[in-house]
């Protein structure tokens, strides 16, 4: 374990943050570029994602306060600044979807996975500096949620309002989404960003908030029986999919467990544990003969999507050490060690830094996807890096 977690140092310090560092900052334009390829050029006009800008302001806090780096500050500093002056909807409140590469307001709706993502963002970033603007913003954005996103009568989080607040007939993330009213993926962030918050926010309010979508997730989102998610449901929670996705799952395992801890719930925490464990076990099902983690499953055609996505692996890497944490068994332990092995093999670009976006069954690359971009961002990878480096050494210390 102490190789692996020097090895997972190199990689985060010597190879994914600095990638970050040198390619992505927009120097001329502010914030960071919406668009940079795999041979890390920059597609010049590429509009910018508040949860890109989100996902590097939460990275890069985080690395702050890991190693104490002027340099993950400065850059932590630049997505925050950027955040404030373009992201933020100073009318109707809220965050804008998208802003062009000037940073002009391009798709104004209230997206509440990217409120989500920002409110995660700013509470780490107040924890890595102190910085008050941050966490005031963090609490009103949550307040904003709470009064026009949350479903009063049925329970749960719409997926996307127009910018008014008002209903919205497109509700989807992105085109290969489902057009529902109550998604899994939304709520998964909503629950990591309110736990976020919690931690250095000990709001009563907020304390509701976070056992609600806990308890969303015991009653609606996970499958006991299976111990695979339900992805999207109707207003009246009629579930709509029957799709597996294999890195939420095994990212939802060990986010619900860790947002039980920061609730300081002990029967929940154990509740929860529980959970994980038999989902990180669940899904092993997705696993190919490679060691890598498929994307999704279809049971209506019993069929695998056997591209390996490149935050699935490092999802899966976090979620199998967080099993063996819990139990103490050690093939839970392999399993993570070898998605990182698989990671080593597959997924990290040596020739161009950073990761791949995906591999196909084969091994090869998806070399037309980018670098970065609206989905691509040093959030997967780089938090499990720290996740693991930071259970390592808890586990070395006797912490369990």
């Amino acid at each position: 374990m102490e190789r692996w977690k020097e090895e997972l140092e190199r990689e985060l310090r010597g190879n994914i943050l600095p990638w970050w560092m040198a390619h992505s900052p927009d120097r001329e334009h502010g914030g960071f570029h919406g668009h940079v390829t795999h041979e890390n050029r920059v597609v010049d006009g590429a509009g910018k994602g508040a949860v890109m800008h989100a996902r590097i302001l939460w990275t890069f806090s985080a690395a702050y306060r890991a190693y104490g780096e002027q340099a993950y500050r400065e850059t932590a500093d630049r997505a925050f600044g950027y955040i404030l002056d373009h992201f933020m909807d100073r009318e109707f409140g809220g965050v804008f979807w998208e802003v062009d590469h000037l940073g002009n307001p391009a798709n104004p709706r209230k997206q509440i996975y990217a409120i989500a993502f920002t409110i995660y963002a700013m509470a780490e970033y107040h924890a890595a500096t102190g910085n008050g603007i941050a966490l005031e913003t963090a609490r009103q954005l949550f307040l904003e949620i709470e009064s026009h996103a949350l479903d009063r009568e049925r329970n749960g989080y719409t997926e996307a309002l127009t910018r008014e607040w008002k209903p919205a007939e497109d509700l989807r993330l992105s085109e290969k989404d489902q057009n529902e009213s109550k998604t899994m993926n939304t709520h998964l962030h909503i629950l990591e960003a309110y736990a976020n918050l919690f931690r250095v926010w000990k709001d009563p309010g907020l304390k509701r908030a976070l056992e609600n979508i806990i308890g969303l997730f015991l009653a609606r989102f996970i499958d006991r029986e299976s111990g695979h998610l339900n992805l999207f449901f109707d207003d009246d929670w009629n579930l709509r999919s029957r799709l597996v996705s294999f890195g939420h799952d095994i990212e939802c395992a060990w986010l619900l467990h860790e947002a039980a801890g920061i609730l300081g719930n002990r029967g929940l925490l154990e509740q929860t544990g529980g959970i994980a464990v038999k989902m990180a076990d669940a899904n092993q099902e997705g696993l190919d003969h490679d060691g890598g983690l498929c994307y999704e499953y279809f049971p209506d055609r019993d069929r695998f999507d056997h591209d390996k996505h490149w935050w699935p692996q490092a999802e899966a890497m976090v979620g199998y050490f967080n099993a063996y944490r819990i139990t103490g068994d050690d093939a839970f332990a392999r399993r993570a060690m070898a998605s990182w092995e698989f990671i080593k093999e597959r997924i990290i670009d040596r020739d161009h830094g950073e990761w791949y976006w995906s591999v196909d069954r084969q091994g090869n690359p998806r070399t037309e996807k980018e670098k970065a971009g609206f989905w691509k961002c040093p959030y997967h990878n780089g938090r499990a890096c720290m996740e693991v480096i930071r259970g390592i050494g808890e586990v070395s210390t006797g912490k369990q």
